[in-house]
């Protein structure tokens, strides 16, 4: 099992950035580096609002850990989806890059979101989130102990940025409503197929902590994936608790036109 990143203070560059990664991966193009990406942002003027520094930082501290990783596999594979995705639906893609890339924000919705959820409370605090950081200060998750005023940044932070893709309420609050969050299909479709080209055996699919990102147990990701069965989009076998899938697509650029084409 692959060692836990350490908790970092990354999010302060910015949070969901829903709108900013759609203008981002329409000016990026494959080979194209951070300062190249920058630049060409700076010069698009798609981005009046925002100072060249913050610029910087979103496309450098954002934009790039998440999505230019593994060869930039993930921006190439989210800009086919852009114009054919409606914009929740690429969202939910985000969601699972910027929880990969940002450790703390991972572990914060599997531990403390998913069981709030379950548990049938309205609310998280960012009072809860801060004891949350805590405990991840206290277990050794970070490099150094933080102070108390990161803490409490970083809190409002892991709340801002659920807030962002859908699983919070949104809006300057210290408190927020949970809203119901379910993985779409094609987002669904999406995961199963990234992990099962990057290695990962068909009875470890279903086990994969990514999943939890989503709420979902080793039960309901096969539930999910005989929806996606049904619609043709791969074939499951189950037999007790070995589960056998065909996959139809050889590799990402054919699914991401499958979904592209609905």
């Amino acid at each position: 099992m692959a060692v836990s990143k350490p908790y970092t203070t990354q999010l302060q560059a910015g949070l969901g950035l829903v709108d900013e990664t759609k203008l981002l991966l329409e000016l990026w193009s494959p080979g194209m580096s951070t300062s190249q990406l920058f630049q060409a942002a700076l010069d698009s003027g798609r981005f009046p609002a925002v100072t060249a520094r913050r610029l910087r930082n979103i496309v450098g501290e954002c934009f790039a850990p998440r999505y230019l990783v593994d060869g930039g596999r993930p921006a190439l594979h989210l800009k086919r989806l852009g114009n054919a995705l409606p914009t929740a639906e690429l969202a939910q893609l985000m969601f699972l890059y910027t929880s990969r890339a940002n450790a703390i924000l991972g572990d914060f919705i599997r531990s403390v979101f998913w069981a709030r959820y379950a548990g049938g409370y309205t609310h998280i605090a960012n009072e809860d989130a801060r004891a949350f950081v805590v405990r991840g200060i206290d277990d050794g998750k970070t490099a150094k102990r933080w102070s108390a005023s990161t803490v409490r940044r970083v809190a409002a932070y892991l709340t801002g940025c659920c807030a962002d893709y859908g699983l919070l309420e949104r809006g300057l609050r210290t408190k927020r409503r949970i809203h119901s969050f379910r993985i779409t299909p094609a987002a669904a479709t999406y995961l199963a197929h990234e992990l099962h080209f990057a290695g990962v055996g068909d009875n470890a699919l279903l086990n994969h902590d990514d999943w939890k990102l989503f709420g979902l147990t080793r039960e309901d990701v096969l539930e999910e994936l005989k929806r996606l069965s049904l619609k043709g989009l791969l074939i499951v076998q189950a037999a007790g608790d070995v589960v056998r899938i065909s996959w139809k697509q050889q590799n990402m650029e054919e699914l991401c036109d499958v979904l592209a084409q609905g």
